[in-house]
């Protein structure tokens, strides 16, 4: 294949497509979140993925996985982490099997923001679909969206 071949540059507007709906759905919700609860979309992930572990075995997800889940390095997880914390948002503790291991867990006042704004994030994720399904060069990707069988395991979350 050359740079010019024709399934190369299929797959380079395919990508575009991608990031623009990407790009789309973040600044809508982004927006949102930030007006109605002093949220980032970060932010708001970081709690959503938070809130899904269990104490049961592997309910407790590393930082590796955090930052896995949310798409940020460690390096920028942890920074994350802690204005979370300085916030009251979340708490850390050692692991009481390994004390080498700290646990994130999402604080009550965490919990209460995140189930105010989760509503918020839903509604813009749908009117940003509902937007680009008008864009016929979207209306694709929104489609396949649409139809994803979003797993847990798919997510990088705890089954």
């Amino acid at each position: 294949m050359t740079a010019t071949d024709p399934a190369l540059t299929a797959l380079a507007h395919s990508w575009s497509a991608l990031s623009l709906l990407h790009s789309r759905i973040e600044t809508r919700i982004e927006r949102a979140l930030q007006a109605a609860h002093g949220l980032s979309v970060r932010e708001y992930s970081l709690l959503d993925v938070l809130s899904r572990q269990h104490d049961g075995e592997g309910g407790h997800l590393q930082m590796r996985q955090v930052a896995e889940a949310v798409v940020l390095s460690q390096s920028a997880t942890t920074r994350l982490v802690t204005r979370l914390e300085d916030r009251g948002l979340l708490a850390r503790y050692l692991c009481p099997t390994d004390r080498r291991g700290i646990y994130t867990d999402v604080s009550e006042s965490g919990r209460v923001l995140l189930e105010e704004a989760r509503p918020t994030n839903d509604a813009a994720l749908r009117a940003a679909l509902d937007e680009a399904a008008l864009d016929p060069q979207l209306a694709p990707l929104v489609t396949a969206m649409e139809q994803l069988d979003a797993s847990p395991r798919l997510l990088g979350q705890p089954a």
